[in-house]
């Protein structure tokens, strides 16, 4: 018999995270099959809409309940400028567990940090991480190769700005280019620092099967990180070149979507 064992976590029960309200976005299957909803968690700055313009219509299209989070102080959530990673792993666990059957986790960039430590308070049926950013000063320091201007007023509490060539193709259409980066916010700054500090997550409760993948073209993740952050997971990164950090609304957004429900229609949490 496997005996389990739970680890009480005094100092968060003394200093519980502030209820906040949510912005939670969703798409329904038209005929409902029982699989297990997705949970869509954006990297900083980006809210739920960027799941919203492709991927919840058409994991719905393919049968599955898809859901996505915008974590506080992005979108449509209650603003929180002092928010941490902590508050926002307690959104992420807040979301899943109010959802009909145990979910699947899907995180992008920075999101996908929050999903890792969401995965210890959660037990979640499988995770996918999207060109995940584990943080850490090599993160940024190639932040600042890259993107000079616009990573140097994070690393004092400002705003971290993302090029168009770091977030996007060069296929994906102008409009389209403006209008999502006109919508993107900041995260707390409490958060960016957690970010570049880079604390690793605790391990996963019941061992979920996870999903690394990205681009090797993306100007924000290097490969290398893509493949640490698979091995962290005993896997190897599934890849998509020519895409950039914003896989979800890159000019070809359906193939790494379909990679991911392909993946979950072999039903990887039953093991």
């Amino acid at each position: 018999m496997t005996q389990q064992v739970r680890i009480m976590r005094g100092w968060e029960w003394a200093r519980p995270v502030r209820p906040v309200r949510r912005e939670v976005l969703g798409a329904a299957p038209q005929v409902e099959e029982g699989r297990p909803p997705l949970l869509f968690v954006p990297g900083f700055g980006h809210g739920a809409w960027a799941f919203a313009e492709h991927w919840l219509g058409h994991a719905a299209a393919r049968g599955f309940p898809a859901y996505a989070l915008s974590l506080r102080g992005h979108a449509g959530s209650e603003p929180a400028p002092d928010a941490t990673l902590r508050a926002y792993a307690h959104d992420v666990v807040q979301v899943a567990s109010s959802l009909p059957r145990q979910a699947v986790l899907v995180g992008h960039g920075a999101g996908a940090l929050v999903v890792a430590h969401a995965l210890a308070r959660y037990p979640a049926r499988a995770a996918v991480l999207v060109a995940p950013v584990f943080g850490g000063w090599a993160t940024a320091a190639v932040a600042l190769r890259r993107n000079p201007l616009g990573t140097l007023p994070a690393l004092v509490g400002g705003r971290l700005r993302l090029s168009r060539a770091q977030l996007f193709s060069r296929e994906l259409p102008v409009d389209d280019v403006r209008r999502h980066l006109s919508r993107l916010g900041r995260a707390g700054r409490r958060a960016q620092w957690q970010l570049l500090l880079g604390r690793e997550p605790e391990p996963a409760v019941g061992d979920p099967p996870v999903l690394v993948l990205g681009s090797p073209d993306d100007r924000v993740v290097p490969a290398s990180a893509l493949t640490r952050a698979a091995r962290r997971y005993g896997s190897a990164p599934l890849l998509f070149p020519g895409m950039g950090h914003d896989l979800m609304l890159d000019a070809r957004w359906q193939e790494p979507v379909d990679a991911i429900l392909d993946w979950l229609e072999k039903d990887p949490g039953q093991r």
